[in-house]
């Protein structure tokens, strides 16, 4: 079975590199690496095209995340699509076997594998990662939930139904949802782990939340998020972050970026859900440049080394 890994990227250069070394340690031989450029000013392509990389470019008057991974996959050839973010890179060096063994099931649509977050994140999204990406695998998942930075889809189910291209984010959910209703499984996979690097400031946080907000009001146009919901979500989510960090004595380290996170978090949130402008390409441009968890159970232990990524150093 041949895969093909679609990468997104825009302005990359200090983490791209580290993703495709990670890529050229795994055991899973018969694999094409498509790279989705949208524009990068920086070395992001320079340093790809050292490693055995398909480049594609798209304008950034035209990027959507949904129209980013469509070309990419048209542009492939494997019979399995990986995705994968650019900010991302693999822990261990069986991730592609892991993360393909589910589509062994012909029912199963969809795999995404677990996420942790680098030394850059910001605390309150390392509780994220730890809620929504847990030890343990769950084959047959009750929910449309999934993640596109780590994620594989059939082709030949893509072909039927590609990413929705008007989505201003979460286009990961919407395809996911759709493979659900068709009668297809999803399947989380705890062993294909990866790194998620975000370095971001309170704007690009917000900006983030504030965009996959407006699309899951496109994709729920009946759900809601009062002033209410962004009072009780800031304060609530603040407060469990504060206690993990006293847990962790960590606390006073954290306690203004954990207030401040969350407050962009759900703030930019409440202003998606009441966004009332047009859903353009100028608006997709500025923001580039509900699920229920998965139930806790023990997690089992791994044999397998992790990738040596110092050896890339020398």
């Amino acid at each position: 079975m041949k895969i093909s890994i679609v990468i997104r990227a825009f302005n990359e250069e200090k983490s791209i590199g580290r993703l495709l070394f990670g890529i050229s340690q795994q055991t899973y031989q018969d694999v094409e690496i498509i790279l989705v450029d949208s524009g990068s000013t920086d070395s992001t392509v320079e340093i790809a095209s050292q490693y055995p990389v398909k480049i594609v470019h798209i304008d950034p008057e035209e990027f959507t995340f949904g129209k980013s991974l469509n070309r990419g996959i048209q542009a492939s050839t494997g019979e399995i699509s990986v995705i994968t973010s650019a900010h991302c890179y693999p822990v261990y060096p069986d991730w592609l076997v892991q993360l393909v063994k589910p589509f062994e099931d012909e029912t199963v649509a969809l795999s995404y594998g677990r996420q942790r977050g680098g030394e850059t994140n910001h605390f309150s999204e390392h509780q994220f990662f730890r809620k929504y990406f847990p030890e343990n695998t769950v084959l047959q998942q009750a929910q449309p939930y999934s993640h596109n930075a780590n994620a594989a889809i059939r082709k030949d189910l893509w072909e039927e139904h590609p990413y929705n291209e008007n989505l201003t984010g979460l286009e990961d959910l919407a395809w996911s949802s759709w493979a659900m209703d068709a009668g297809y499984t999803i399947a989380y996979v705890a062993e294909a782990e990866v790194i998620h690097q975000h370095d971001e400031t309170w704007r690009q946080v917000y900006r983030r939340y504030k965009r996959e907000a407006i699309a899951l009001k496109q994709i729920l146009p009946n759900s809601t998020f009062s002033f209410w919901d962004f009072l009780r979500s800031w304060v609530g989510k603040s407060v469990s972050d504060l206690n993990q960090a006293r847990y962790e004595n960590a606390f006073f380290k954290h306690v203004f970026e954990i207030l401040w996170f969350r407050l962009m978090q759900y703030w930019g949130t409440y202003r998606g859900f009441h966004f009332g402008g047009k859903i353009n390409a100028q608006l997709h441009r500025a923001f580039y440049y509900p699920p229920y968890i998965l139930d806790k159970k023990v997690p089992k232990s791994r044999s397998v080394e992790p990738i040596d990524y110092e050896k890339d150093r020398s």
